[in-house]
């Protein structure tokens, strides 16, 4: 993966922001290690998500990591977005995703299209959609993070819809789950997957043992993305009856637990991640 002595190597921009503070995780750690491995194998400089599009066209490649949530730096994200696309430089994720990049819109029209999610509807006339629960989940379509995630009555759903406006929010049943699942993936391909034994403590992971039927659900999303290139992490719950359920598809910038894992999946990780950026730059 290096390359012949005395060819440039691939510069490579990866917008990241080291001080954002997440509940139960360190952002900073992750990619500061991330850096020092992809630096092996390309020029690597970091830089906040509000000065990409200033910086894109002295690199080859941008990789969108750890940058927080969009909604903080929405203006600045469009403006890197169009410039991307003025210059034609490649970006880590592709810019055409369908999950978490695109909205939770998505989550949606999974459901109307009878896939195995949390039922979700936007509008108040399909609330009767939804399945009896003693409490709902609100929360933004442009939300990440749990910003703006709330848990109201049935009775209360309605007017949340009606105060914020038609389409902009998301209502879901609060579901008895026995855990919490992540997938991960580069392209299609599965590397390795985490639980949070503990309801309670979604950021206290596990390795987990994906059995085929796991992985049949995960890829089922993963193919639905249709991203060319980039990092995926499938999002889901098994419920009390024993069925998985996509809670995200997270294919912006996934946390990607890999303080969770041992040495050789980590190393197995930056290997694929490193040959599929390469691929990418061509």
């Amino acid at each position: 993966m290096t390359a012949p002595a005395g060819a440039p190597r691939p510069a490579l921009l990866l917008v990241t922001d080291l001080a954002y503070e997440a509940r139960g995780r360190r952002y900073c750690d992750e990619d500061i290690f991330l850096a020092s491995r992809l630096r092996e194998t390309f020029d690597v400089a970091l830089c906040h998500p509000r000065d990409a599009a200033a910086l894109l066209d002295r690199f080859d490649l941008a990789l969108v990591r750890n940058s927080g949530p969009v909604l903080h730096y929405q203006e600045a994200y469009d403006a890197f977005r169009a410039r991307a696309l003025e210059l034609g430089v490649p970006v880590y994720n592709p810019l055409d995703g369908r999950g978490d990049m695109a909205g939770k819109e998505y989550l949606v029209e999974l459901s109307r299209a009878g896939f195995p999610v949390i039922p979700t509807v936007d509008r108040a006339a399909d609330l009767g959609l939804l399945p009896e629960a003693g409490a709902y989940a609100v929360k933004p379509k442009l939300g990440a993070d749990s910003v703006g995630l709330r848990f109201v009555g049935g009775a209360e759903v309605a007017g949340e819809l009606a105060r914020e406006g038609e389409g902009v929010l998301l209502v879901q049943p609060r579901i008895d789950f026995r855990y919490e699942v992540s997938f991960y993936f580069v392209d299609h391909d599965f590397q390795y997957a985490l639980y949070a034994p503990d309801p309670e403590r979604r950021w206290v992971l596990e390795l987990y043992a994906a059995d085929a039927a796991d992985l049949v659900f995960a890829r089922r999303f993963v193919e639905w993305n249709a991203l060319g290139h980039g990092i995926q992490r499938v999002d889901a719950c098994r419920t009390a009856e024993g069925e998985l359920l996509l809670v995200e598809l997270e294919d912006l910038n996934p946390y990607l637990s890999l303080d969770r894992v041992d040495e050789e999946v980590r190393e197995a990780f930056v290997a694929r991640l490193k040959a599929s950026i390469a691929a990418l730059i061509g």
